[in-house]
């Protein structure tokens, strides 16, 4: 049986004040979660602060991203070994944002994929398609392009210890979400496409829906079969917002 599971991505917002309150907000309301995992990736600079904040809480925390390579002369980035050292147990990897605006490429993400999994983090693999790439009709196959730049590099297998979230690019922050009935498509493909390799990885894997899921449409979203959380952009900076939702998958 899969557990739910929801990650707030909180992209590049927050002061240490905020996110004290935000934590605190969060932490207030988990006894009302049910069964559902939490999860919270911070900016990196924050990291170190809220690992502290949910010690010892059934909240884990996840970065943002993850540098390709494990140590050396790569200016700005943060290697597996750093987060893990901060208490970071998932890592987003292949964020529509990085992917479009910063030019992130498969492969660039499938390296990244196999630093967090060599460094004992989970990633989270982002997938999904442009609007302009639905209107044509190859949601599928952007979709399964991404997902084999990672199974070439590290095999089926490495998804029995991932994440993967569906999150259409034309529905991140745009108010814009994609039907039950849509993102429940495109999640069955994903988990068909992966029972075709590995049955057993393919029924265990955990696929979160992200795009505009807010506390109002939670509830059906994660009533589709193959939905099992989601990964929350704008509403996971309110407390009361993210717990509903939170709620709606425990």
């Amino acid at each position: 049986m899969r557990t739910k599971l929801v990650a707030g991505n909180w992209k590049m917002n927050g002061s240490l004040a905020s996110i004290r309150e935000l934590i605190k907000g969060i932490q207030a309301g988990m006894g009302s979660v049910g069964s559902a995992g939490v999860i919270v990736c911070p900016p990196a600079i924050y990291i170190a602060e809220v690992s502290k904040l949910v010690e010892g809480s059934n909240i884990s925390v996840g970065s943002q991203n993850i540098g390709d390579q494990d140590s050396g002369a790569y200016t700005g980035e943060i290697s597996g070994a750093m987060l893990k050292e901060y208490g970071c147990e998932y890592a987003i990897v292949g964020h529509s944002e990085r992917r479009s605006i910063y030019g992130e490429t498969d492969e660039m993400v499938a390296n990244r994929y196999a630093a967090a999994r060599r460094n004992g983090l989970k990633p989270i693999l982002c997938v999904g398609e442009l609007l302009e790439e639905r209107e044509q009709g190859i949601t599928e196959e952007v979709v399964g392009r991404q997902i084999d730049a990672v199974i070439s590099l590290e095999g089926v297998e490495s998804l029995a210890d991932a994440v993967i979230a569906y999150e259409p690019v034309w529905a991140i922050g745009t108010g814009k979400t994609a039907s039950p009935e849509q993102a429940q498509d495109v999640h069955k493909f994903i988990r068909d496409k992966i029972a075709a390799l590995n049955a057993d990885v393919a029924a265990n894997l955990v696929i979160q829906y992200g795009g505009s899921v807010k506390g109002s449409n939670a509830q059906e979203l994660f009533g589709m079969p193959d939905i099992d959380g989601g990964l929350i952009g704008g509403a996971a900076l309110q407390a009361d917002d993210f717990l509903a939702i939170c709620q709606a998958a425990g």
